[in-house]
């Protein structure tokens, strides 16, 4: 069959209509400029690293696991943030249905008088008319300039974004988990030197005044020995009270009531690996949650600029119209009661006082903005990693000082109150020696637990579990017991 001239120009125009187009930029990911390798990492670069591991083998703790797997199956914020992965998908599958025409359907019964006359319509004599009506309709605006494709894109680009928050917001409640955990046992390692302070003090008291009533001592010494005493009894209860909240933090964390944590390896017995490979910085961008959430949040700002460019042109649009309409109920099954339309319309603006093109310049803003947003979270990541790393390190050699500090000072106050006792000293070299053990000795803690969550931050800032699909998936030989 040949085309008339008509249908020749019009049907490869209908074609291109209906074809459409997708107006906006592509999207592409900002150029990056990774280091070479992370500063503050002593070996070189290699593929395999921290990150690929899963908590659970991240951390060995038996105690520590059982509550991180507490956590992922009752914490709120990981709840809640699970509730908004489904309003971010049912938002998707809204932008998804204007691919569709929308199908809908009119029922109406109408009787009425006297609306020839309103209408200005001769008639002498009005009666009373019935009118039923039922019909299906039907709307569909064609995509000519990709603006559902795109607000689709966006869509899609938000749900992913939601989903990357989520796996964020479950790598960091994992780390504060562990977090709140090993200051909880570092809290009893402080709890544990104090109260075996004390008890020096006491027995250091207790020789004061066996001596003063002798005559050996004055009161002077006794007095100072017993605020030596009352000064290190007086951290118990301190720490006792940040202990109880401590176990409240977490017990909040796991979703419960506020009680008791049970504890599992010792602060000091806590194995800590003093250098462990971080992998390749370029590997951090598609490993970590906060920059995948940035860039789908970028994705969805490059879509909706196509969509605020495409309020520039004109929509097309198609209705449909069948049904059946007839004075008479019992007409409606007749054939002469049908009735039926087609009709295309197109519409555009012409002068909108501004209003769209500073929408599109809003639009483009936002964009720039997550642009900004991306390219300044990946230089934090590198920043968050590189600090982890330098702090294994060097808290490492900082802890081995201090262990040989605290050895010597033991000594030191053995040999200052054997000396005391033979009177070769005075009470003086017995309290200063004391006074300076109680301090090293919680630095020494400080750095081990320092150390400790150094490890933790550097699991967290390298997108740790990034592999895992199932959080709660534990292998049975590591379930934690």
């Amino acid at each position: 069959m040949r085309l008339g001239p008509t249908r020749r120009v019009v049907a490869p125009v209908m074609v291109v209509l209906l074809a459409g187009c997708t107006l906006g930029p592509n999207y592409t990911r900002p150029p990056l400029a990774p280091p070479a390798t992370f500063r503050g990492e002593i070996t070189p670069s290699v593929a395999a690293s921290l990150a690929d591991l899963p908590w659970w083998a991240a951390f060995g703790d038996a105690t520590l696991k059982t509550l991180i797997n507490e956590a992922i199956a009752g914490n709120y914020d990981l709840r809640i943030t699970a509730a908004r992965v489904q309003q971010a998908r049912a938002q998707a599958g809204i932008a998804r249905a204007a691919f569709f025409p929308s199908i809908g359907y009119d029922l109406n019964v109408q009787r009425s008088k006297g609306f020839g006359a309103f209408l200005g319509i001769a008639d002498s004599q009005p009666s009373a008319t019935n009118l039923f009506l039922g019909a299906v309709t039907a709307t569909w605006e064609i995509d000519v300039w990709g603006s559902i494709r795109r607000s689709n894109e966006a869509a899609l680009a938000q749900l992913l974004a939601t989903q990357e928050g989520s796996r964020g917001v479950l790598l960091s409640l994992i780390s504060e988990v562990a977090q709140a955990y090993f200051e909880l046992i570092e809290l009893d390692a402080k709890l544990d030197i104090a109260q075996q302070t004390t008890a020096a003090y006491q027995g250091i008291y207790k020789i004061f005044q066996d001596r003063l009533e002798f005559g050996v001592v004055s009161e002077l010494q006794t007095a100072r020995a017993e605020g030596a005493l009352a000064s290190a009894a007086a951290t118990i209860p301190e720490l006792l009270s940040q202990i109880a909240a401590k176990e409240n933090q977490i017990s909040t964390l796991l979703g419960r009531n506020p009680g008791p944590i049970p504890r599992g390896t010792p602060l000091f017995a806590q194995a800590v690996v003093p250098t462990v490979p971080a992998g390749l910085p370029a590997a951090l961008v598609e490993r970590r949650p906060d920059l995948l959430k940035l860039e789908q949040q970028l994705v969805a700002a490059n879509a909706q600029v196509g969509v605020a460019k495409a309020e520039f042109f004109p929509k097309l649009s198609l209705t449909g119209f069948l049904g059946k309409a007839s004075p008479e109920l019992s007409a409606i099954t007749s054939g002469a009661a049908t009735i039926w339309s087609v009709a295309a319309g197109l519409t555009g603006p012409i002068f909108q006082g501004g209003r769209i093109l500073e929408n599109y310049r809003a639009t483009v803003a936002v964009w720039e903005q997550s642009k900004l947003h991306y390219e300044q979270g990946v230089i934090t990541a590198f920043k968050e990693v590189s600090t982890s790393l330098a702090a294994l390190d060097q808290l490492a050699g900082a802890e081995a000082e201090l262990l040989r500090a605290v050895a010597a000072l033991e000594k030191a106050v053995q040999h200052a109150l054997d000396r005391y006792l033979y009177g070769l000293s005075s009470y003086f070299e017995v309290l200063e020696a004391q006074e300076r053990l109680f301090p090293a000795q919680n630095a020494q803690a400080t750095v081990r637990l320092n150390r400790l969550l150094a490890y933790v931050q550097l699991y967290k800032a390298l997108g740790g579990g990034w592999n895992v699909t199932d959080p709660q998936s534990v292998p049975s030989a590591s379930k934690p017991t």
